[in-house]
């Protein structure tokens, strides 16, 4: 592993408790971290984004997540997290949700992110991430979760139900989903 790499684990390895948000994302701008950083974590699946996981400990969890064009994740939030992510190949689209006051979420804003650049989300900021770049162009995401995310809440445009997706490591351990 790259020097960077290493940089941002010592800043997690020396936590005693959860990273504000704005911490996390100013330590994934510091470490100039890139792809050949995280290459042995780098594991596409054609039928979903992969959840990859380079490293954890009792307040945080390090994941590659690889992005095969069209591929994208729930409407989701972080509860209970802080995520910070940075872009490690390609081109990102994020759209923001919010609640409607019936009880459905719409979307608010949309933005793309280039290789280099970082951004961050919490506890109940919904959000989905999306690999929308041309066609066959791949998308490499690290992110970086404090305190490890567990459970993250899912969200439909078509629906009231909310959903709950469990986290389950063995699946990023195998570059599952």
């Amino acid at each position: 592993m790259g020097n960077a790499l290493e940089g941002l684990f010592q800043f997690l390895d020396r936590l005693e408790g959860r990273v504000p948000l704005e911490e996390l994302t100013a330590q994934l701008e510091q470490h100039d971290i890139d792809c050949s950083d995280v290459a042995d974590f780098i594991h596409f699946s054609d039928q979903s984004y992969t959840r990859n996981l380079v490293r954890s400990g009792s307040w945080y969890q390090v994941l590659v997540l690889c992005w095969k064009n069209g591929q994208r994740s729930p409407i989701h939030d972080h509860a209970g997290s802080s995520c910070g992510i940075r872009v490690l190949r390609g081109t990102l689209t994020e759209s923001l949700f919010e609640f409607a006051p019936n009880g459905h979420v719409f979307p608010t804003f949309s933005r793309q992110m280039m290789t280099g650049e970082v951004q961050g989300s919490q506890d109940s900021d919904l959000h989905q991430v999306s690999n929308l770049q041309e066609e066959g162009a791949d998308l490499i995401t690290l992110h970086v979760y404090s305190p490890p995310l567990q459970w993250m809440g899912t969200y439909s445009l078509i629906e009231r139900k909310r959903g709950k997706e469990p986290m389950f490591m063995e699946f990023s351990e195998a570059a599952g989903i």
